[in-house]
């Protein structure tokens, strides 16, 4: 496993480094936003973990240019800035988890791991240029990029984690996804979450797909998981 580590304290960069490599994790160093994107391109790492507060350039406009590029690494944000607006601006930027400092160093390692099992699952390797960038089930699509779900051109108002489901299920339309694999999909990293918390964000998701007129369904299938479907056509 290939970890890019941004981050431009060279204590904790050197912590962190030195920990994961322990562990059995390659990490690549770069202290310098302006340089991230580049370093980015050439590694093609299995995830980066990325500081907000960087030389050079910020840490969110690294991730959107990397992110304009179609690079589709799975991005672990690290910052002292702990509100909920600036989680809520980088997930909506296409980070995948959010992690404030200071952290627990095994829980960093248990999210990075967690990252890495669920772009597997997802059928991703490194994720890099040519990925798809937007997926389509019946009247709903999702962009890959930018983190937006449409329903038939309209944008869908959806929570970080009701994003993240949409994106693992849209990975394999008309197929079941087990409820533990969605799971690792939308609560990566959060071992303190019950397993049955993927219904109450399957429930919120599927009213706001029914409130927007899509035709689009989420479908639970006892024993097998969750599916979206295009309810025109499976009829």
């Amino acid at each position: 496993m290939q970890v890019l580590l941004i981050e431009d304290d060279s204590f904790l960069r050197t912590t962190l480094a030195r920990t994961l490599s322990r562990q059995g994790i390659q990490v690549h160093q770069c202290a310098d936003g302006a340089l991230a994107v580049e370093q980015w391109l050439n590694l093609r790492p299995d995830v980066v973990v990325l500081d907000l507060t960087l030389p050079g350039q910020d840490g969110l406009e690294v991730l959107s240019q990397a992110r304009a590029k179609g690079l589709q690494t799975p991005v672990i944000i690290t910052t002292a800035r702990g509100t909920v607006g600036d989680k809520i601006l980088g997930l909506n930027v296409g980070a995948d988890d959010y992690i404030s400092k200071p952290f627990d160093l095994d829980e960093l390692e248990a999210r990075i791991r967690a990252l890495v099992r669920r772009a597997s699952q997802m059928g991703g390797g490194r994720a890099g240029i040519g990925a798809a960038s937007t997926q389509l089930v019946g009247g709903l699509s999702f962009d890959e990029q930018s983190g937006m779900a449409q329903v038939s051109g309209r944008p869908l108002d959806l929570s970080p984690r009701e994003s993240a489901m949409v994106r693992a299920l849209m990975h394999r339309p008309g197929q079941a996804m087990s409820k533990e694999r969605l799971f690792d999909a939308v609560f990566a990293g959060d071992s303190d979450v019950a397993l049955d918390a993927v219904e109450v964000v399957a429930y919120r998701l599927r009213k706001k797909l029914r409130d927007a007129g899509c035709h689009t369904q989420l479908v639970t299938l006892r024993g097998l998981g969750y599916l979206l479907q295009d309810h025109v056509s499976a009829n």
